[in-house]
């Protein structure tokens, strides 16, 4: 009889945090403008197995701090199989209550992805094919920047009418607005929003699926008026124009527009509260975001659910583990991709990476990777060099 081979556990969880350059900057709300080249830091989480074997997972900082990792994570991941994913999730989540809000849904989705990525390394499989692999292209919608007030960008709305034309010449399949919001002196205006909004369909015709996310600042009558306009214009979607923690404002306004409405984007609660907005009716189609849902797995479970009711489940932001559950589903239709601006070059590789996660070919789709793991093409020698701290 041969003998048995012990299972690898994980044996370190580590992080590097480490300097790399972006062109974005944000204003005093929190969103993001282009900017001049600058110097930022990013951290790098790191599971490792006691055969060598790794998983990683790009995260901020504040996430994967180093309270957090002695605390919490590596007392639940150290000498576990790191093929116990759901488990070490859920110990990982039932500590949430008593962490003081230090152990967030962020910390778990960075760890869970990077538990995928060492089980994608270890059976040799991308992580959307072993989570299903429904399909290894996604057809993409450009999302834009928030407005702004820099000529030639996206001050006014024939500024958005001239770029939602070159996103659709450049192949992408839908085009979302994201309008003015503060700081800037007249946001939010919904007389702004429906002229922008009225722009773009006028220059890309009546063909092109249009989106909206008006970034919940409204009040119902203001959230109505605008959506009416929506309504008018064939938007495809309607997106958090009000504050999300009221359910039964957004049950009400669904109940009064043609337009789907498309939420929740920002509630916690992950799956739990994406079952809630169902049972009240307050959404067309459901929202979920990997980092903001506590990882891929419940992503998944969450587009899942959608399912089971008829929905499609949109999800929220790119990156690679948002891939991964595309890739793995058949009622989410699309990858966002940016945030984009006419000033702003996304596609420019960060120096972190040997190639970009999320390239659109010409006809607007986004492929699959098929390397092991998540996929993202980590320059693990420039990190190393630009290694500020470790934990």
């Amino acid at each position: 009889m041969a003998k048995a081979t012990a299972r690898p556990v994980i044996s370190d969880v580590s992080v590097r945090v480490f300097r790399t350059t972006t062109a974005l900057v944000h204003d005093s709300d929190g969103h993001a403008h282009p900017g001049e080249p600058h110097t930022v830091t990013r951290a790098l989480l790191t599971l490792t197995d006691s055969d060598g074997v790794q998983g990683r997972c790009l995260a901020g900082e504040a996430h994967v701090g180093e309270d957090q990792l002695q605390g919490h994570v590596r007392p639940v991941l150290i000498g576990q199989d790191p093929f116990d994913r759901e488990r070490l999730w859920q110990l990982l989540a039932r500590r949430q209550r008593g962490s003081a809000g230090t152990l967030g849904d962020r910390t778990l989705a960075a760890v869970e992805q990077a538990l995928w990525d060492l089980i994608g390394h270890r059976l040799g499989q991308p992580v959307w094919k072993l989570l299903g692999g429904m399909r290894d292209k996604v057809p993409a919608y450009g999302s834009t920047m928030c407005g702004d007030e820099t000529p030639g960008g996206l001050a006014t709305p024939d500024d958005y009418a001239a770029f939602a034309e070159k996103l659709v010449a450049e192949g992408y399949h839908a085009v979302k607005l994201h309008t003015w919001m503060p700081p800037v002196p007249f946001a939010p205006s919904v007389e702004q929003d429906i002229r922008a909004c009225a722009a773009v369909r006028e220059a890309v015709g009546p063909g092109v699926p249009l989106m909206l996310d008006a970034n919940h600042w409204y009040s119902r009558s203001d959230a109505l008026r605008l959506g009416r306009a929506l309504d008018r214009l064939d938007f495809h979607w309607y997106e958090e124009p009000m504050e999300e923690y009221s359910t039964q404002s957004y049950r009400w306004l669904a109940e009064q527009l043609g337009t789907p409405v498309i939420g929740p984007e920002s509630v916690a609660g992950r799956l739990n509260a994406r079952a809630e907005w169902i049972a009240a009716h307050a959404c067309d189609i459901l929202r979920v975001g990997v980092p903001t849902a506590g990882g891929i797995a419940p992503a998944l479970k969450t587009a899942h659910l959608a399912e089971a009711f008829g929905m499609d489940c949109e999800m929220h932001g790119g990156g690679a583990g948002t891939l991964a559950v595309l890739g793995a589903v058949s009622n989410s239709r699309w990858y966002e991709r940016g945030l984009l601006h006419p000033h702003f070059d996304f596609d420019a590789v960060p120096p972190h990476l040997r190639r970009a996660t999320d390239p659109v070919d010409a006809e607007g789709y986004v492929h699959l990777d098929r390397e092991p793991g998540l996929g993202e093409s980590l320059d693990l020698a420039y990190i190393e060099a630009e290694t500020v701290r470790s934990w």
